[in-house]
């Protein structure tokens, strides 16, 4: 009986062995597939060291590459079940609305790109800020909830960026996106009256979309908001400008790529993202009225308020 067994068991195994040299073909395909979704989430989760060439997340690629093929060599006799569940698990994954194949080419495109054009952090520090000039009038005067400013919203995002898809976890940032391309391009700037600093409600801004920067800075941040987007307004020496929250650090690789390479190419061709990070680890782009891109040139880098509309 027991040798009935050992002999079932023998067979078995042999039924699932792949015969030389095609076994080490597929070990090494699947320990690719299997090594790219770990570096990524080890990548997104690890600080980078920035090293020169980014050396330092080649090495850590390369130890993961190593450790699941040792890995892979002990599951050598059962490697076409190794095939089947990792096909399954992704494959739950896509058909579940979870992490699956979209997920690994989405993130390693978005990954290798971020490597290859990092943008620009400026940290800002919060609990070190002024209090914010003419609060009261600036909250007021972002009406997000008055019609007119919603519908020139609404307007927008069906004028721009309507036809991309594939970015469902981003579409508000990318309806943000357009509201910031229709004021921007048509933007006209137009000085206070001379020594008086007059801050326009939303509303009245759209009527001509003139105003300074302040008056930009109160309607961007209204129209963002009335779609669900979350605005804030920096204060510096003599300039207001707005920043858009786009989430932490792991959404920053994405939403580079969605700038540079989907929505503002021309714009953003050869050139920075730049952004702020807080104290809580969130970044939010620059939205000024002389970037011509989200997370633009910082026309002012000294800080001294910020105004979050929650």
């Amino acid at each position: 009986m027991l040798r009935t067994v050992n002999y079932l068991i023998t067979k078995a195994k042999q039924s699932f062995q792949v015969k030389k040299p095609w076994d080490d073909v597929i070990i090494f395909v699947l320990n690719l597939l299997i090594a790219i979704p770990i570096f990524i989430i080890v990548h997104q989760n690890t600080k980078n060291p920035n090293w020169y060439f980014n050396i330092d997340r080649v090495l850590l690629f390369v130890f993961i590459l190593l450790i699941i093929q040792l890995i892979l060599r002990v599951l050598r006799t059962i490697i076409i079940i190794c095939i089947v569940l990792y096909i399954i698990a992704l494959a739950f994954g896509s058909f579940y609305g979870r992490y699956g194949f979209s997920s690994i080419t989405e993130d390693y495109r978005y990954m290798i790109y971020s490597m290859s054009d990092s943008p620009n952090p400026q940290d800002l520090i919060l609990s070190k800020l002024l209090p914010f000039p003419n609060k009261s009038k600036i909250i007021n005067a972002i009406e997000y909830d008055n019609r007119r400013v919603r519908d020139f919203a609404l307007k927008a995002t069906t004028k721009h960026f309507k036809k991309v898809n594939g970015y469902y976890k981003y579409r508000t940032i990318i309806q943000c996106f357009a509201v910031f391309k229709e004021i921007n391009s048509r933007w006209n700037y137009v000085s206070d009256p001379k020594g008086r600093d007059y801050i326009a409600t939303a509303s009245e801004s759209l009527l001509y979309l003139s105003g300074d920067c302040d008056d930009h800075s109160v309607l961007m941040a209204a129209c963002i908001k009335s779609i669900g987007g979350t605005a804030r307004l920096i204060h510096t020496g003599g300039h207001m400008y707005p920043e858009i929250l786009i989430g932490n650090s792991i959404d920053l690789e994405p939403i580079n790529y969605l700038i540079k390479k989907v929505l503002f190419v021309p714009e953003s061709k050869r050139k920075l993202i730049h952004y702020h990070i807080d104290e809580r680890g969130q970044v939010w782009l620059n939205l000024d009225y002389t970037a011509m891109y989200p997370g633009g040139p910082f026309m002012s880098e000294e800080i001294l308020g910020a105004l979050t509309l929650d």
